[in-house]
């Protein structure tokens, strides 16, 4: 899951609004068709999405996003729910907090072994369901807040620890948790992404002050590797002058045991002076011996304006969409009507450039997804209701090459 819009997690250390740029020389770019799938009312009600109170770019409180296989699955935080749909919009059931929400009055309640419901709903205590993936069984995970009583406080990381990841079977029964340790551990820290990946194994990643931790579970919730991130341990591309680092995100894989991460270099002349944006790298790891074994150089999104009546071109940073099967990694940056893509590929010189169009006024809430095999899905919203969408940006890796 990615979230376009700059928000906490799918974006770290982003812009604080989007930018909309017309001079992106749209004519070398092929615009990926958007298909409309099927909207939803903004509400509480179960076959609703609560938005009513997510349009700060900066708020933490975010709905979330998965597809697998043309289901959709729709971590609703504010709604206090996890919902499940075809693409065409059929709801198949809900997971509900039902201290907070009345059952849902269109849904069967549970699930009877004598019994064959095609839509249903499933009572559990949910308390800020946030990041979300499902893995080849439909196995669901969506990070959720623990009660304040069990939230702890490491020391050595000054990071608070608040945060599990919740374990449902294919029908949305409740299986267990997974803490630090593996199941039943204790809360990890700001959970910014949560991932399925080979084998259905999960890699969840938090977000440190001192940096960040990936923890990744094979598919019975054994914890395989701890992977620590310090700030000040960061690779540096050899040759360069670098005068600072920020590490845009970090996506592990969703085909082997392999971290992509993306960081963005500065250079400043003088201690005093202006910093510009020197060079992107996306760095891979191996996480089962925490070796760097590869490296992408990401090129700039350049575009030109007028000033003075001379024409200048600008150099900006693009932002890691999300990584694919086969070390295919997926950028993005926001323009006029939409977001221009580029998919670069490990060992590759190769590029491809696409453009998709998200509405002006569908910019009050994006959250998206990309699937292991490229297909770009999201929730788009306006004032008065959202629509969920998908581009086939799969097609971007055979027909746009430059």
């Amino acid at each position: 899951m990615k979230r376009l819009v700059p928000a906490c997690p799918f974006v770290f250390a982003v812009l604080a609004g989007l930018f909309f740029l017309s001079a992106c020389s749209r004519g070398r770019i092929s615009s990926v068709a958007r298909m409309d799938l099927f909207s939803l009312e903004i509400g509480p009600l179960d076959n609703q999405v609560d938005l009513s109170s997510m349009t700060s770019v900066i708020s933490d409180h975010r709905t979330s996003l998965a597809m697998r296989d043309g289901l959709f699955y729709i971590s609703d935080t504010l709604g206090k729910k996890i919902i499940r749909y075809t693409s065409f919009g059929d709801l198949l059931f809900v997971i509900y907090n039902d201290l907070d929400n009345p059952p849902p009055i269109t849904l069967r309640h549970g699930i009877e072994d004598e019994g064959v419901a095609t839509r249903w709903s499933i009572a559990y205590p949910l308390r800020e369901p946030g990041a979300i993936t499902v893995d080849s069984r439909k196995h669901i995970y969506a990070a959720d807040k623990v009660e304040e009583d069990r939230k702890g406080f490491d020391s050595e990381d000054k990071t608070l620890l608040d945060t599990v990841v919740l374990h449902f079977d294919d029908s949305g029964r409740f299986v267990n948790f997974l803490g630090q340790e593996g199941i039943g551990g204790k809360p990890f820290p700001r959970v910014s992404g949560i991932y399925a990946s080979a084998n259905d194994e999960l890699a969840v990643v938090c977000l440190l002050s001192t940096g960040w931790n990936i923890y990744w579970f094979n598919s019975e919730g054994t914890l395989l590797y701890l992977v620590h991130l310090k700030r000040d341990s960061i690779p540096v591309p050899g040759g360069k002058n670098i005068s600072f680092s920020s590490v845009d995100s970090i996506i592990p894989a969703p085909d082997n045991r392999k971290l992509f991460l993306k960081v963005d270099y500065y250079f400043a002349a003088d201690v005093n002076g202006p910093a510009v944006p020197d060079s992107s790298v996306i760095w891979i790891m191996n996480v089962e011996n925490g070796a760097y074994e590869e490296s992408i150089e990401v090129p700039f999104f350049e575009y030109t304006t007028t000033e003075n009546n001379q024409k200048v071109t600008q150099r900006l940073f693009y932002f890691m969409l999300g990584v694919i099967k086969n070390d295919r990694v997926f950028l993005y940056f926001p323009v006029d009507g939409g977001y221009s893509l580029l998919v670069l590929t490990a060992g590759s010189t190769e590029r491809r450039l696409g453009f998709i169009q998200v509405k002006n006024d569908e910019l009050e809430y994006n959250t998206f997804n990309l699937s292991a095999e490229g297909i770009l899905s999201g929730l788009v919203a306006t004032n008065w209701d959202a629509m969920l969408v998908w581009w086939r940006t799969d097609r971007l890796l055979g027909e746009m090459s430059l």
